[in-house]
């Protein structure tokens, strides 16, 4: 997987497992990873049987487009891009049945996955990673806008996981919402730091999500934005579009 990334982009931003939360471990999270997680919908979660969305990456040496329905309770994924040589591709699979699986969905599409459902759904993640030591660091400097935001330190342990040792700094308004990032990673993957901003707020159903994201990565200029978001929700067939 570490090749997969450092070859086809530099946005691998993954670490941990993507797991829901039970109740065993859930209760001793801090309570800022809770009320973050809140913030964004974790309370209604349960009411989301599928995920629509596609992650967009533009870069000072490419642009890529990869379009994911995702099944939360199934475990189902669906997946539309392209390969390294810029051909279509279009799978289907479940990710407990992975090792079944043909090498370019274990070793490519899976960890894209994962990737761009940290950009969409990072609070969440941050409650739902029981490995993940998160500290509240009080009022700091934003690392791009200026004034100060509350600064919320997400680190992930040395060891395990796909990328140990990563730090995320995240800086929290009033409102409770994520403002910007400061990505450092644990590794020598790059990039090593990725630092953006988190803007275009929609609520997707019960779900808010950032949809752009402007900064840099390792220095050089970097825009990821997530379009065609929308949510079904239990009892429904209807698509509900983010907006």
């Amino acid at each position: 997987m570490t090749k997969w990334c450092r070859s086809t982009t530099i946005l691998c931003l993954v670490f941990g497992v993507l797991a829901v939360a039970t109740s065993s471990w859930a209760q001793t999270r801090p309570t800022i990873a809770e009320q973050l997680a809140k913030t964004y919908g974790l309370d209604s979660f349960g009411q989301v049987d599928a995920i629509r969305y596609t992650f967009n990456a533009e870069l000072p040496d490419a642009n890529l487009a990869r379009s994911w329905v995702w099944q939360p309770k199934t475990g189902q994924i669906s997946y539309e891009g392209k390969d390294k040589d810029g051909k279509p591709v279009k799978v289907a699979y479940v990710q407990s049945r992975l090792d079944g699986e043909p090498i370019n969905v274990k070793d490519e599409i899976d960890p894209a996955f994962y990737n761009d459902n940290y950009w969409l759904l990072l609070p969440l993640h941050v409650y739902w990673d029981a490995s993940a030591d998160v500290q509240d660091k009080g009022a700091q400097k934003l690392p791009l806008g200026n004034g100060s935001a509350k600064q919320v330190v997400v680190k992930y342990p040395s060891e395990g996981g796909f990328s140990p040792g990563d730090t995320w700094e995240l800086y929290i308004g009033p409102d409770n919402r994520i403002a910007e990032f400061n990505f450092h990673r644990g590794g020598t993957m790059k990039p090593g730091i990725v630092i953006a901003n988190w803007a275009g707020y929609q609520k997707a159903g019960p779900l808010l999500i950032s949809t752009d994201h402007h900064g840099t990565a390792d220095d050089k200029p970097l825009h990821i934005f997530l379009s065609d978001v929308a949510v079904k929700l239990t009892g429904s067939d209807n698509w509900v579009k983010a907006q």
